[in-house]
């Protein structure tokens, strides 16, 4: 057992300096402060380990402490390795047991980005998370999260950016819920706590700028030319195909006057979309065979090959005909057309790659009415193209 030769009077009556205990136990002082140091020699290398400040750290639990890693010693044990492997070994436990707001996201978005189109990335699931949540509770661990943590870090976006800040809360709610289900320690109530605290807002959604029905004629004649992005656009207008759809079409993916777009190109969750036909009408064949003269498998290659042509080419390309309508605003354009023209609603529909029905009614409909929207299609394509003889226009 150590020699003890210091006494807490002795201690607290001490000028600055360093002042040694029995064992390898020394205290330095300075101003009326102190740090306890405990030193020892292993495997024929001196050390010091720090055992806590002083007044915090009494005398006798220097001794204690001392004493402790002495015997860590005598088993012929680092006392400053045994420590730093404790502490990580509780970091650890802490970690698995109460992780932070960051941690228990990557985990729950883990396990659902294979539900996800792209893994998640498509649509971007974790972007407004990224952005306005992680830097400001990201770091903060999940039992410690209060409601006010939640609102402080939403309320710059919650009324500026509504759409983005909805679906930041509503995700942070599926991490809380998630959480709860796996066992640890926190109250999904919190993020429904945080939404009242933040208030209401009346966000009334803008609508995607469409050109009118009657107009589309005089828009496609505009986009006359054989620039890819023009005669992509009128793909966009004939097929009614979303954007990433489109965009990425290949001519390998027709046959027999149907174009098969790849589940993988359809809007939707992983696992609830499939591959989508849609029947091409004579002005969208002959837009086919114009794009694999010149550009091979790609309909619509961008400049820098390998892949389909940029959503932000198309846009650019609208606004130099000074059009106000987006390219998914076509797709409004027909609903509207079929409307008032009494086309098929369930056709109308189908046309658009639209859900009909509820899920045991879709078990047994199962055709994808490809002969009706055939008809439907070509109706509207005479209307685009203003002939029946849908013969497409090519000046320069």
């Amino acid at each position: 057992m150590a020699k003890n030769t210091l006494t807490a009077l002795q201690i607290k009556a001490a000028p600055d300096g360093k002042l040694f205990d029995g064992g390898g136990l020394s205290i330095v002082i300075k101003s009326g402060r102190g740090r306890w140091v405990y030193r020892y020699s292993h495997l024929g290398k001196r050390r010091e380990m720090g055992l806590g400040s002083y007044p915090d750290t009494s005398l006798a639990d220097a001794r204690k402490a001392r004493d402790k890693w002495a015997g860590i010693l005598s088993r012929g044990l680092d006392p400053i390795g045994e420590r730093e492997a404790t502490r990580a070994a509780e970091i650890l436990e802490r970690d698995k047991s109460d992780p932070t707001f960051t941690e228990m996201t990557l985990t729950v978005f883990d396990a659902k980005k294979a539900g996800l189109r792209g893994d998640g990335t498509r649509g971007r699931w974790l972007s407004p998370l990224e952005r306005h949540v992680f830097p400001k509770i990201g770091g903060k661990r999940l039992s410690q999260i209060h409601q006010t943590d939640i609102r402080d870090a939403l309320a710059p976006i919650w009324k500026p950016k509504a759409p983005t800040a909805e679906k930041a809360i509503q995700r942070i709610g599926v991490v809380f819920k998630q959480a709860r289900l796996m066992g640890y320690d926190c109250d999904p109530f919190t993020v429904e706590a945080a939404k009242h605290m933040l208030g209401v807002v009346m966000h009334k959604p803008a609508h995607i700028a469409a050109t009118t029905w009657q107009e589309i004629p005089a828009l496609y004649d505009r986009l006359d030319g054989l620039a890819v992005s023009k005669l992509c656009l009128r793909w966009m207008i004939l097929t009614l195909v979303r954007s990433a759809g489109c965009r990425g079409a290949r001519l390998s993916e027709i046959n027999a006057g149907v174009w098969t777009v790849p589940a993988d190109r359809m809007k939707g969750n992983e696992g609830s979309v499939s591959d989508f036909r849609v029947p091409l009408c004579p002005e969208a064949l002959r837009i086919a065979e114009i794009c694999g003269e010149t550009s091979g498998d790609w309909l619509f290659p961008s400049d820098r090959g390998g892949k389909g042509i940029s959503d932000v080419a198309l846009h650019k390309a609208l606004r130099r005909l000074g059009e106000d309508g987006r390219p998914h605003g076509f797709r409004t354009s027909f609903r509207t057309w079929a409307q008032d023209t009494n086309q098929p609603w369930d056709v109308s529909e189908t046309i658009l790659a639209h859900t009909i029905g509820g899920k045991v009614e879709r078990a047994y409909a199962r055709s994808d009415l490809l002969d009706r929207r055939r008809i439907v299609m070509e109706k509207w394509a005479a209307h685009v193209t203003q002939s029946s003889a849908d013969v497409i226009k090519l000046r320069g």
